[in-house]
């Protein structure tokens, strides 16, 4: 005789779960951002900066009596170096200036009113360019008055 055998079937009680489960990295997250939000308002947060020692820097408060400083007026004069000169003898006056010196030292600069004419300033840059000036130069900013 055959001893016999029991046959026993299992069946799981509910459908096996593919999905991950997130609540322990969850919880791992909001431990690491409640330490990151303690810790950060004890970081010193001073930068090492260097800045360069200050000099002692000479300001001229008139303008050097070899520069050639041409201001244009609102009203469309010409003054060199506080000169009042005419536009239409605006370039043989610098010219009698520039004349006399080397070439690499034909230096003119010039200083608009603010409410000048840009078609004056175009006019004293091509005159002094035809003067014999080599180098231009403009600044926003008048030269200081001669001192008496």
């Amino acid at each position: 005789m055959r001893p016999s055998r029991k046959t026993t079937l299992v069946r799981p009680a509910s459908v096996p779960r593919s999905a991950i489960n997130v609540t322990p990295l969850v919880d791992v997250v909001l431990v690491l951002l409640i330490i990151f939000m303690v810790v950060m308002p004890l970081v010193e947060k001073d930068l090492a900066v260097r800045i360069p020692a200050s000099e002692q820097v000479e300001t001229s408060s008139a303008v050097p009596p070899d520069q050639i400083v041409v201001r244009v007026d609102r009203s469309g004069a010409f003054k060199i170096n506080g000169e009042l000169t005419p536009p239409e003898e605006y370039e043989q006056a610098l010219k009698r200036r520039l004349d006399p010196r080397s070439p690499g030292d034909r230096i003119v600069f010039v200083t608009p009113e603010d409410d000048a004419a840009y078609k004056k300033l175009v006019e004293a840059l091509e005159g002094a360019r035809r003067a014999g000036a080599e180098t231009l130069g403009i600044s926003d900013e008048p030269p200081p008055a001669a001192a008496p």
